[in-house]
This record gives structure tokens, C-alpha cells and sequence, in this order.
């Protein structure tokens, strides 16, 4: 990863578990970071949905880069509260492209969507999915996703600098426990603090998911700002290892970290509807064009998730 004080990069939900993760990655950068979020503490607040208040924030940054990272995130939240979902993923998105081409036009637009975009494409064509496959979600999150990114694909065509990313599902130290491999890391640090039999409630554990770790995908979206691509509708890019794995690996690999003997439940109450068997990503051409690959192993991820949650118990 490369950056200089030439790179001014507005990053929108900075407060944010990837937003986070993004901060700490620029740290060790020269550039300057504007961090918008609405986490406690957060000395730039920006609500997407007021036009002039957006206009207002990349007017006076003048940004060279813009890593749009705000959303309603969790699948589970969209879904429950959709209208709220689409004015935040589609309307916010909105708002700040059009803010872009009226005021930054020169800047990078880094936009990041979600590999539930993809939906029934994952159950029609066999293997890894390319950034080619059809956006067919099948949920509201993947809905507002797959919508904001045909969006922002469109406003290309019209000269915004964009670059879409469509991560598969990542974790990391400090996801929401709103999210599987969290959530799982909860219930079992909760066990082996003596804060709860040991007994473990779960959902579907047959999925197969492709994972990352979210130190990896921000890099991509580092070199995103950084690199000087080619702008144009055809900067879209899959974050993924290629690798699907099934859930109940996943568990079984949290459930060693304890050393300890746990019950596994199923609770039909975590069972997602519209659940997708299999999702894997094919990311050649993120290796092919931004030199991106993920480094973390998957065995370090879930050691420092499931730390993270220990840590977090223990101090309670």
C-alpha cells in the first residue's frame, strides 16, 4: 500500500467495524483522512440522507478519494426495518455520487457493495462466481446493494471516477456479534468465562461461506484510492478467497480455541430465510489489476476473534 499527502481520502462510516479497520491501515500512510462516521466520540458526523449537509462535507474536503463504507450492514437489521435499509444503502449512495461529480469530479469514488448482490446467481452457476454473474439478490441488504451498485455503475457512464467492490463475508477483532463467526466467538467466550452453560445455539451450520479476514479486504480498498486505475463501469471487483467453508467448521475451530467441552444446539429462530447453500467468490481480477491477495490465515482470524471476545467478557 502506497499513499502520500497528495491523497486526501473522506472515508463515510469511519465508526464502523471495517471503518475501523481502515483507520488503523491508514495510520501508517502520509495521506490525509477525513473520518465521517456516527460512532460515540466522532468529531465528523454526516447524515447521508441531507443533501446539502453531504454537499457541504466534499465541497470543503475536496477529496482526491471517497471510501463509501456506510450502510445499514447487517442482514438481519435490513430486513427487519427495510425502508430505513433503502434510504441509507440506495438514497445515501445516491446523495454522495452525485456530490462527487458536482464537486469533486477529479476524485475517486470507492464504493462498496456486498457479495449478496449476487443472490440466485450463486445457485445457477457452478464454481466461484466472476464479477460477470447476474446481481439477483434475494434479501433486502442484498437488494439495497445490488441497486446502489448498478447506480454508481450507471453514474460511470456519466463520468464518475468509480471503483465497486463486492466483498464476500469477512470478519475480524471487534465485528458485531450480529454476524456468525462473532456471534459464535460470543457465546463460547461467554462459556469459558462462567458466564453461561456450556451450551452453543445455532443456525444453519451446512452454508458454505467464503471468508475473509478484514484486515485483508481493506487493503483493497486502500489500493483502490491509491492506485491510479483506469476510470470507467468496468472497475468492479470480487474481495474473496475463492475458498468456500462450511459454518460447522467454522464453529468447530472456535469451539477448539476454548479447550473445553460444549453442547451444540440448533435454534430454528437463527435460521435466515432465503439462505443461500453455497457463496464463493472468484477475485482474479482484483489479483490480476490491484495486485491484491488475502495474506491473513483463516486459523489466525478466528484465534484473534475469538481473543477479542475472551478479552471483551473477561472485563465485564
Amino acid at each position: 500500500m502506497v499513499g502520500n499527502l497528495k491523497h486526501r481520502i473522506l472515508i463515510t462510516g469511519a465508526s464502523g467495524f471495517v471503518g475501523s479497520a481502515l483507520l488503523h491501515l491508514l495510520e501508517h500512510s502520509s495521506c490525509e483522512v477525513f473520518a465521517f462516521g456516527h460512532g460515540e466520540g466522532q468529531r465528523n458526523v454526516i447524515d447521508l440522507l441531507d443533501r446539502d449537509a453531504v454537499d457541504a462535507a466534499v465541497r470543503e474536503v475536496q477529496p482526491t478519494s471517497l471510501i463509501h463504507l456506510a450502510a445499514v450492514a447487517a442482514p438481519s437489521d435490513a430486513r427487519n426495518a427495510p425502508r430505513h435499509a433503502w434510504n441509507v444503502n440506495f438514497t445515501g449512495t445516491m446523495n454522495l455520487g452525485e456530490s462527487v461529480m458536482r464537486h469533486a469530479p477529479k476524485a475517486r469514488f470507492v464504493y462498496i457493495g456486498s457479495s449478496e448482490a449476487y443472490g440466485v446467481s450463486f445457485a445457477s452457476v457452478a464454481g466461484p462466481l466472476t464479477e460477470a454473474a447476474p446481481l439477483q439478490p434475494m434479501t433486502v441488504y442484498g437488494a439495497t446493494k445490488a441497486a446502489a451498485d448498478l447506480m454508481i455503475g450507471q453514474m460511470a457512464y456519466d463520468g464518475l471516477r468509480a471503483v465497486r467492490f463486492r466483498p464476500f463475508n469477512h470478519t475480524g477483532p471487534g465485528q458485531s456479534d450480529a454476524f456468525v463467526v462473532s456471534a459464535f466467538a460470543r457465546q463460547i467466550a461467554e462459556i469459558v468465562s462462567g458466564k453461561s452453560e456450556p451450551v452453543i445455539r445455532v443456525g444453519n451450520l451446512e452454508a458454505e461461506r467464503d471468508f475473509l479476514d478484514v484486515r485483508d479486504v481493506v487493503r483493497a480498498y486502500a489500493s483502490a484510492a491509491f492506485l491510479d486505475l483506469d476510470a470507467g463501469p468496468d472497475q468492479v471487483y470480487n474481495i474473496a478467497s475463492g475458498r468456500p467453508r462450511r459454518i460447522q467448521h467454522v464453529l468447530d475451530m472456535l469451539i477448539a480455541q476454548s479447550g473445553i467441552d460444549i453442547e451444540v444446539r440448533t435454534d430454528p429462530a437463527k435460521f435466515r430465510p432465503n439462505d443461500i447453500p453455497v457463496m464463493c467468490g472468484d477475485a482474479a481480477k482484483a489479483h490480476n489489476r490491484l495486485n491484491w491477495t488475502p495474506l491473513v490465515p483463516f486459523e489466525q482470524t478466528i484465534a484473534d476473534v475469538f481473543g477479542y471476545w475472551h478479552r471483551l467478557c473477561n472485563a465485564r
